[in-house]
């Protein structure tokens, strides 16, 4: 490579030479830059979503290839975020895709130093009993004289990035388990 191509190749003597005197366009594009392309250029489809991890709700563009997650940006769509994430919303793809996901079910029994693989069925069937347990112990068919057939002991506290469907579908079940106590994130 000679001298005249090198100095030609600079970006400063393309923006001095070219018709992009502002240097806001062909003039400051390397080689190497025209070649990328987004990450998102090759996904399937794009999938509306809100991050999970906070009481905000910020809106979500959930890029999929080949059925799988392949990048998490924001929704410039979203009238609550208008496509801005914080970090821990930037990083959610992790969520899927992180090295550190588990895809068992893992279980420390009370006092023991390990965790131990368990099946679904098993820790479906395990949950089912500790709520029909918790159900029962603190049943309390009337208080003070007056029936109240209602259980004190479970109780439910719902994130805020749950929608009215699934408040109202917890707020069904619960009722239906006989819980009073039952409050959302979004209230509070």
């Amino acid at each position: 490579m000679g001298a005249r191509m090198w100095i030609a190749g600079w970006p400063v003597f393309r923006q001095l030479a070219g018709p992009d005197a502002s240097g806001r366009g062909a003039a400051v594009k390397s080689g190497v830059a025209a070649a990328n392309r987004p990450r998102t250029a090759t996904a399937d489809r794009v999938v509306k979503s809100v991050c999970p991890y906070c009481a905000v709700g910020c809106g979500q563009n959930v890029y999929v290839q080949d059925g799988k997650v392949t990048q998490v940006e924001g929704d410039p769509d979203s009238p609550v975020s208008r496509g801005r994430l914080c970090p821990k919303g930037s990083a959610s793809l992790q969520l899927t895709t992180g090295d550190a996901r588990q895809y068992r079910v893992l279980y420390r029994r009370p006092g023991g130093a390990g965790w131990e693989r368990l099946g679904l069925d098993q820790a479906m069937d395990m949950i089912a009993d500790r709520v029909i347990g918790a159900r029962r112990a603190g049943w309390q068919q009337e208080q003070d004289g007056t029936r109240t057939r209602r259980t004190m002991g479970i109780a439910s506290l719902g994130g805020a990035t749950l929608d009215n469907e699934e408040n109202y579908l917890i707020k069904k079940l619960f009722t239906a388990l006989g819980a009073i106590q039952i409050e959302n994130q979004a209230r509070i």
